[in-house]
């Protein structure tokens, strides 16, 4: 087809009017694709606006070994430390691994050997291994202030100074709520502390903040905590791991009773002896405080350091009309609970039974 030159030179002002465009269009796609790049290291974030963008996540079981202290808490708490410690990409990822994982709830604080840039599924599940560095100063559940003052010796400090520490727990941080008795204020945990590294008064000083911190984030109130010290020592001291709400819903029926508890280990911390060693005579004593048997109510003070899990049950029981419980398979745990009299009497001929077949 024949062109007039008019009409050539229009079609070259045309093209030419048509490259700023394109260059432009160019250049915002540039620019977009750049933007979207900062939203993904900038964990989802667009012209201050949040996008449905996945948290930062490493992939892999990690890289070089790295030791880091995990704390205490949830998922988010312990995502943060480790997202400080470049051991998984963001605290956001690590929360939503930790709810993923149903073992996630068992993971204890203290020294870990992780590894730099993990996955948070693969973070988790080596945490759940617990494989917790011991060589600090371990304050097991359920041990009582004596318990801790031998490990303490055995571990290294002196016990003159041991001795000295806990007769001043006002020294230690001990709050006027607990009513100057340090017993079940003492926290079950692993601690990074030596002889070398720190003083008997300054590891029992942190054992107590780290009780209070619990208490703060569970959000007991003040005038209450003392009280769910000591419940939570009961059923520490008293509950299979997986009956713990029950106890605790036990011990809130009898108390609302007004009813003896009745537990052997209040007994025994009492006397300072296991049960089978208490007499008939000591049991029935109404004078000693210690007397479950016989005396309503909560023992003076907490009988050892209860875990999370313990002051978790007392804190939420599960509803329930029990006031007896008896475990009757020492090997398997298996305890049943009742508010039958003599289906209690029942589930005691069944332990009896048991212990007789099993030899104890």
């Amino acid at each position: 087809m024949h062109t007039s030159r008019r009409d050539r030179r229009s079609n070259r002002r045309s093209k030419r009017s048509r490259r700023p465009l394109i260059i432009a269009a160019v250049v915002v796609l540039v620019l977009l694709g750049a933007l979207g790049a900062w939203t993904v290291k900038n964990d989802g974030y667009l012209f201050g606006l949040r996008t449905p963008l996945a948290p930062a996540d490493y992939e892999g079981t990690g890289g070089e070994p790295v030791t880091v202290e995990v704390p205490s808490g949830n998922g988010y708490t312990i995502g943060v430390e480790l997202a400080e410690q470049d051991v998984v990409a963001s605290a956001e990822a690590f929360a939503h691994a930790f709810g993923s994982n149903p073992d996630a709830a068992a993971i204890q604080p203290g020294t870990r050997e992780m590894r730099l840039r993990m996955s948070a599924a693969s973070a988790v599940e080596l945490l759940a291994q617990n494989e917790v560095d011991r060589s600090g100063l371990t304050i097991v559940e359920g041990h009582t202030v004596e318990q801790i003052q031998q490990t303490m010796v055995e571990a290294g400090w002196a016990e003159e100074e041991v001795k000295a520490a806990i007769a001043d727990p006002e020294a230690l941080g001990l709050p006027k709520e607990a009513g100057g008795e340090l017993e079940g204020w003492l926290a079950a945990s692993t601690y990074d502390a030596t002889p070398d590294t720190m003083s008997a008064v300054d590891v029992l000083r942190q054992a107590v903040a780290e009780t209070v911190a619990e208490l703060d984030q569970l959000k007991v109130p003040a005038d209450e905590r003392n009280e769910v010290i000591i419940k939570a020592s009961l059923v520490e001291r008293e509950a299979p791991d997986e009956y713990r709400g029950e106890v605790a819903r036990v011990i809130e029926n009898r108390l609302a009773a007004d009813e003896p508890l009745g537990l052997d280990a209040i007994d025994s911390y009492g006397r300072k002896k296991p049960s089978h060693e208490i007499t008939t005579e000591e049991f029935q004593d109404e004078s000693f405080p210690y007397a479950s048997r016989v005396v309503a109510g909560l023992p003076p003070t907490a009988i050892g350091a209860p875990g999370r899990e313990s002051v978790e049950a007392v804190l939420n029981p599960p509803e329930g009309p029990w006031v007896w419980y008896v475990t009757v398979n020492l090997d398997s745990q298996e305890t049943k609970f009742t508010d039958s009299y003599d289906e209690f009497l029942a589930f005691k001929d069944e332990y009896q039974t048991w212990a007789a077949e099993n030899g104890y």
